[in-house]
């Protein structure tokens, strides 16, 4: 989907375009800043949809903040969605795991990141902390999962024209890009489909920049 960045009926125009395309899907508005909220989600999906064998981890939280404007606050807002959310949905997604298999699918995990091995992004620095500690969490848990069947990846889609992007910024990064373009969402979602096939069976632990070579 572009140009729907933000929009406040953007969660009903998703689940709407994945229904008409015949696919299952439900929707659930919930803060992942409430440490409760990872139960809570799993048992909704469990409901609407039965046992859980893919999570995709792509809630981000960001607020512009460079060294001079960095606060206590700023951290702890982003550090809670970005990191400890995270970080407690794919606890729950492995215990329920556990619990399902061998009935269900291969288990996988996939994280998004923004790239921060890679590239400065001054002034974000709360995000990149968090975000930079995604991809060091995914390397670690994959390790900690694999005997499970479980694969634990994240990827880092570089820029992501999601309709957030300035036309001057948009050209701007065209032309620093060397393929021409910034990212789609179809460019992502197609790496995340793969990931989350039998055919991804033996990538884990991997931070995979999908960045067309920014």
């Amino acid at each position: 989907m572009t140009g729907l960045a933000g929009t406040p009926d953007e969660p009903q125009q998703l689940l709407t375009e994945l229904r008409d395309q015949g696919c299952r899907a439900e929707g659930l508005e919930i803060d992942l800043s409430d440490p409760d909220a990872p139960r809570r989600l799993f048992d909704a999906a469990e409901a609407a949809l039965g046992p859980v064998s893919v999570l995709v981890n792509n809630a981000t939280y960001s607020m512009p903040g460079g060294i001079d404007t960095l606060t206590a606050e700023q951290l702890d807002k982003t550090y809670v969605v970005n990191l400890r959310g995270m970080a407690l949905l794919c606890v729950e997604f492995v215990r329920r795991y556990k619990l399902a298999a061998p009935d269900i699918a291969p288990g996988r995990i996939i994280n998004l990141s923004s790239g921060q091995s890679v590239s400065a992004m001054p002034g974000e620095l709360a995000y990149v902390a968090t975000k930079g500690a995604v991809e060091a969490f995914t390397v670690s848990l994959s390790a900690e999962v694999s005997s499970l069947g479980i694969t634990v990846n994240a990827i880092d889609p570089g820029i992501t024209d999601t309709g957030w992007i300035s036309p001057d910024l948009k050209a701007k990064w065209v032309k620093e890009s060397p393929m021409g373009r910034v990212g789609k969402p179809a460019d992502a979602a197609r790496l995340i489909r793969f990931l989350a096939s039998p055919e991804a069976g033996w990538i884990t632990g991997q931070v995979i920049h999908s960045r067309g070579g920014m």
